[in-house]
Order: structure tokens, then C-alpha cells, then sequence
């Protein structure tokens, strides 16, 4: 079965984006996932065809109705039993670990929040995991669902041409990974490590992981603090 991902938004044109190109676009070629958009919009009752109104209590912008939002979800998951995601910059953020965990199932239901946000009461009554993609603030979840299947297509297996690549990589072992080279052996001045062209596969090893604990120490150490705990 492949993996199949349904995206609720006003923008449905938005889609597949980039994610028609490359790896992603040939393995949808190929048929291992598929893509489907809902307009939020067609779930609308008014003849203005109406999706948000002003906030209860006041306050700037304006927030996605429920009973509309409510309506495009029941559409798009009826006996469906795929996560219902919404990209949100209060969600949880998006790490590898759950990235893999959403690969290995049958698919996603994926709701863009416009505007000020989502009527809670939709998150509440339809069971919205928030995901987020970082501490930053988009004109839409758009761009923010497009990096998160980004992320799941290119482990799905047969996507990659080498399945293994995805297993060395920043965030698969905890930590950011190792530097990279390749010829011409002296670029600029600069050279590729001796112990990369040595032949020696231990050694190799060590220098990668010691490099890869070292970036991440300057550069991330939360993600040390978080080995440490676990």
C-alpha cells in the first residue's frame, strides 16, 4: 500500500509544489504516495462562501470556523484511521523520531491553518495532533505541511536510491552529522582529510562520530543534553 497524504486548504494550487520534482515526483510517478487536496472553502454554507470570522474576546486577524473546518475534515477522513495533523507554530516541534513514525504508516491527513488560527474547539472535537516546524511564524501551513511530507517521502523505502542514506544523517543517531568531501583531492588549497582516503574503515569511523559529536556541541547542544537524559 502507499503512502497517502491528504492536504486540507484554501490554497489547494500550492500543492505538490516542489515535491513534484526529484526523488518525490518520480516516486509519485511510481506510486509509491499519492496526494490529495480538499478546499476548505467548498465546505462553506453562505453564498459568500464564508471560512473565518473576528475572535471571540477581540484581538487582531481572524480564526478558521469550526463548524466549516469540522465539515472538510469529516470529508476527507471518513473511516480513515490517518493521523489528523495540523501545522501549527504552537505544535509540537517536528523531529526525526516522529518523522519515521508517520513513514511507517499509512498516510496523513494534513489541515493548514490560515489567519489567526484554528477554532480550539475543531483541534479538541477532531483529535489535531499541532506540529511545527520551528519557532518562526508563516503566512500559512502551507509551506510548513509541504517540508513535513518533504521530510517523510524521502524515507519512504524505494524513494531514496540507496535506502541506507537515510540512516546516517543529522538527527537519525541524536546528533548533527559529520562533514563531507569528495575529489578533487585539493580544492583552493584545501584538503580532504588524510584519514578519509587512508583505506582504514575503524578509523574512518572514529573521526566521523568524534566530528559529528564535536559539530553538534558547538552547534546544537540541546540535542547532547537530550542524550544525556535519555
Amino acid at each position: 500500500m502507499s503512502f497517502r497524504a491528504t492536504i486540507l486548504t484554501l490554497y489547494p494550487e500550492m500543492f505538490p509544489g516542489h515535491l513534484g520534482a526529484s526523488l518525490a515526483g518520480k516516486a509519485m510517478e511510481r506510486g509509491q504516495w499519492a496526494l490529495d487536496t480538499v478546499q476548505i472553502r467548498d465546505f462553506a454554507t453562505d453564498k459568500h462562501r464564508t471560512v473565518d470570522d473576528t475572535p471571540a474576546g477581540g484581538g487582531a486577524g481572524m480564526v478558521l470556523k469550526p463548524d466549516v473546518l469540522a465539515r472538510a475534515i469529516d470529508h476527507a477522513s471518513e473511516n480513515d484511521s490517518r493521523p489528523r495533523l495540523l501545522m501549527s507554530p504552537r505544535g509540537k516541534p517536528l523531529t526525526q523520531k516522529r518523522v519515521r513514525e508517520l513513514a511507517n504508516g499509512e498516510g496523513v491527513i494534513i489541515v493548514c491553518g490560515r489567519f489567526e488560527g484554528v477554532d480550539q474547539r475543531v483541534i479538541d472535537g477532531r483529535g489535531l495532533e499541532e506540529i511545527s516546524i520551528g519557532d518562526y511564524i508563516l503566512s500559512g501551513g502551507e509551506p510548513a505541511a509541504l517540508i513535513l511530507l518533504d521530510s517523510i517521502i524521502r524515507i519512504l523505502p524505494g524513494v531514496m536510491g540507496n535506502d541506507l542514506s537515510g540512516l546516517h544523517e543529522s538527527f537519525e543517531g541524536g546528533l548533527l552529522e559529520h562533514p563531507h568531501y569528495t575529489r578533487p583531492q585539493i580544492w583552493e588549497g584545501r584538503e580532504i582529510p588524510a584519514i578519509l582516503t587512508s583505506g582504514n574503515h575503524a578509523a574512518i569511523a572514529k573521526w566521523q562520530k568524534e566530528q559529528a559529536e564535536q559539530l553538534t556541541k558547538e552547534r546544537r547542544p540541546d540535542l547532547l543534553d537530550k542524550q544525556s537524559k535519555t
